[in-house]
């Protein structure tokens, strides 16, 4: 709520109801039941009234103060009260007086110089201050006051209600007035979208958050922040590639500076099978220092490269995520890059690195690939012996066996 806006409004309205001459006839607003006679202002009481009015549109608060002081409240009409309190409450707002513009505005409804439109007005301005106060269960009492008198709803007030229930943690209510502020303006703020779609996404309301999103999108695109939600809510719908698009576009746009954005556009591309493209991204951008060098980025951009078969481009940084590494389960995946390269000598280092670094989950799978490394750089005697450590462990026992027979076979084969 901006600061301003109940002034500008009651000086608007005044302005239009005095005219520019004192004394002369205020018009009153048509009512259903057709035009009644409009009351009548005194001439010197509308010569202090203009006077106020000239002063509050000049920001000359202190003087449209005195000016209204110099009336004699008991001896004005209800009409005529009622015009000075609401200046009063302009004033009060202007100076950032909530509470007395609040107390004006209820005596100017006690007056009985309003008519119903007028009043109905009133009780819209006291809703609104309720709410600039935060004082959101007396705003919505008094907004709910205020759709019992009129027949004429606006979007706004709808918007203002949602927006209360909102504030109180009510999403179930506030989620009707909501749409229906969207569905009344023909062109809804940005403000109100962004309420319908937090409401939206708070109640996992995922499908109906995409065309607020896509509506956000058309009129503010250069926000990243609607690109990213909107990736996030096709990914939670379980709809990757549409989650992907929104995030490639952001990054051709130069939006996506922060390393969980990249990071995340480089699982996309690994989760709807692009990891070259993912390999790329996440290399242009460890080498611009848009990541962190740690050994989480280095093992994904290697997962990336293993995932697109570009084993060479593996070797690298899964190397270097292997040393930055508090265990040596990265050393084991290295050797078996290193023994899809067929480079046994290299797969059977990095499998003791990874065993003297320790933290396996499967040592005896360590042990196992260790002892096919050595077999085929014809050392049948070592890989022997650690096909032998790896029968000791359940999840490798099998295939050790196995080995152990095929290595025993070939040994005595050669004795013979």
């Amino acid at each position: 709520m901006k600061r301003g806006a109940l002034g500008r409004v009651a000086v608007l309205a005044l302005a239009l109801a005095l005219g520019s001459a004192p004394g002369v006839a205020l018009a009153q607003a048509k009512q259903e039941e057709g035009k009644k006679s409009a009351p009548t202002v005194d001439a010197t009481t509308g010569k202090r009234l203009n006077e106020a009015l000239g002063h509050l549109e000049a920001g000359r608060n202190a003087e449209a103060k005195a000016a209204l002081a110099k009336l004699n409240l008991e001896r004005l009409s209800p009409y005529e009260r009622s015009r000075v309190e609401q200046i009063f409450a302009a004033v009060a707002h202007a100076q950032d007086d909530t509470a007395s513009a609040r107390k004006h505005l209820g005596l100017a409804l006690a007056s009985g110089g309003l008519n119903d439109l007028e009043m109905s007005a009133v009780r819209f301005q006291l809703a609104q201050l309720y709410l600039a106060e935060e004082k959101w269960h007396e705003g919505i009492q008094a907004l709910e006051e205020w759709f019992a008198t009129t027949t004429t709803p606006n979007s706004a007030a709808y918007y203002l209600l949602a927006a209360a229930y909102y504030q109180l943690g009510e999403t179930q209510k506030a989620l009707a007035p909501a749409q229906k502020a969207i569905d009344l303006a023909e062109k809804p703020q940005e403000s109100w979208v962004q309420l319908l779609l937090a409401l939206r996404i708070a109640r996992e309301e995922y499908k109906q958050a995409v065309p607020l999103l896509i509506r956000l999108l058309a009129t503010s695109p250069q926000k990243k922040s609607y690109w990213l939600q909107l990736s996030s809510v096709q990914g939670a719908l379980e709809s990757y590639g549409r989650a992907l698009v929104p995030m490639q576009l952001a990054y051709h746009a130069g939006m996506l500076t922060e390393p969980a954005e990249l990071q995340r556009l480089a699982d996309l591309l690994l989760q709807v099978g692009i990891p070259y493209r993912a390999g790329q991204i996440l290399s242009e951008a460890l080498e611009q220092k848009k990541l962190e060098p740690d050994a989480k980025a280095w093992e994904k951009l290697g997962t990336c490269w293993i995932a697109a078969r570009e084993y060479d481009k593996a070797i690298q940084p899964l190397g270097r995520a292997a040393l930055l590494a508090s265990g040596g389960e990265l050393y084991v995946r290295l050797a078996e890059v290193e023994v899809q390269r067929e480079e046994w000598g290299r797969a059977a280092e990095a499998l003791r690195r990874g065993l003297d670094k320790g933290g396996l989950r499967s040592p005896g799978n360590a042990q196992l690939l260790m002892g096919i490394a050595f077999y085929n750089q014809g050392k049948p005697q070592e890989a022997r012996a650690w096909f032998e450590r790896a029968s000791q462990h359940g999840s490798s026992r099998a295939q050790a066996e196995g080995w152990l027979r095929h290595v025993e076979r070939e040994l005595a084969s050669r004795q013979g």
